[in-house]
């Protein structure tokens, strides 16, 4: 799906942007103003209008991709065009200008512009890459069922740790409680693991990323106990490995995510500075041009 995305009807989306692209550039070549080409001629205002309806429609993607039920071509179409016919407004943009570069609102406009189209290739690598990094890392699972695997661990932990004195059950009741991972977004950005444990008979917590302190304790109980403790402490060791191998998976599924949804914290924005950068190019012009 992901991959279709750009290669949608045999690319046909890509043709009519080149096409859109090339006659744009032919009438440049074929116009000839009595004065430098500019956003002030015929051509200029043609072009500059084509290239705002272009901006207002690729803009209105953004509530396409939420109407499910709506029958004005498939998402996949859509999403196909929003890239191409992206990538040919600056072409168009910078042909109404007549290439006239200033320190002034329509150059802050076509500014906003670029970061738009950049951050939209950004995207489009996040869409066709992401995927397929999450579905690699979840191999076959979802995240939900990674959250049921944990549960599950963190269920048998507790039953072990019953057959273990009193201490080994606050020890593993602590861990459960007290595992973070990607609370935040800057910390699902980092995979940042900021788990933390009590271990018996310490003061204060202390950190525990990858369950290394909870296994570093475990290893020094299990190497001074009685032989019918001995193998349960290693069976807790063993869960608590398959844990660290688990939070690691999941860790990386947030990182992913985030990247994604920090994608989209970036282009929305973006995208609505560009409307008012147009609004005000716009008003500028009918006013002072």
């Amino acid at each position: 799906m992901h991959t279709s995305i750009l290669a949608f009807r045999k690319r046909r989306y890509l043709w009519a942007a080149l096409a859109l692209t090339f006659l744009s550039l032919l009438a440049y070549w074929l116009h000839d103003p009595q004065e430098p080409p500019n956003g002030g001629t015929v051509l200029g205002y043609t072009l500059g209008t084509l290239a705002a309806l272009m901006i207002v429609w690729l803009t209105w993607f953004g509530i396409r991709k939420r109407r499910y039920k709506s029958r004005a071509g498939t998402l996949q179409g859509w999403l196909s065009a929003h890239v191409y016919f992206g990538l040919a407004l600056p072409v168009i943009v910078l042909l109404h200008a007549g290439f006239q570069v200033g320190w002034n609102v329509h150059t802050l406009a076509f500014a906003v512009m670029s970061l738009v189209i950049i951050s939209g290739l950004y995207g489009v690598y996040i869409y066709m890459k992401y995927p397929e990094k999450l579905s690699e890392n979840r191999d076959g699972a979802s995240r939900s069922g990674l959250l049921d695997q944990l549960d599950d661990i963190d269920r048998r932990s507790r039953r072990v740790a019953e057959k273990l004195p009193a201490e080994y059950r606050e020890f593993v009741l602590s861990g459960i409680q007290r595992t973070e991972l990607g609370s935040t977004l800057w910390q699902r950005l980092r995979n940042e693991d900021r788990s933390r444990i009590q271990l018996p008979h310490a003061a204060e917590t202390v950190l525990n990323p990858g369950q290394e302190a909870a296994m570093d304790w475990l290893a020094g109980q299990q190497s001074r106990a009685d032989a019918d403790t001995a193998p349960k402490i290693a069976e807790l060791s063993a869960l608590l490995r398959s844990k660290r191998q688990l939070l690691r998976q999941i860790g990386k599924d947030l990182k992913l995510q985030a990247g994604i949804e920090t994608w989209l914290y970036v282009h929305v924005p973006l995208t609505a500075a560009l409307l008012m950068a147009l609004v005000a190019h716009i008003v500028t012009v009918f006013l002072y041009w």
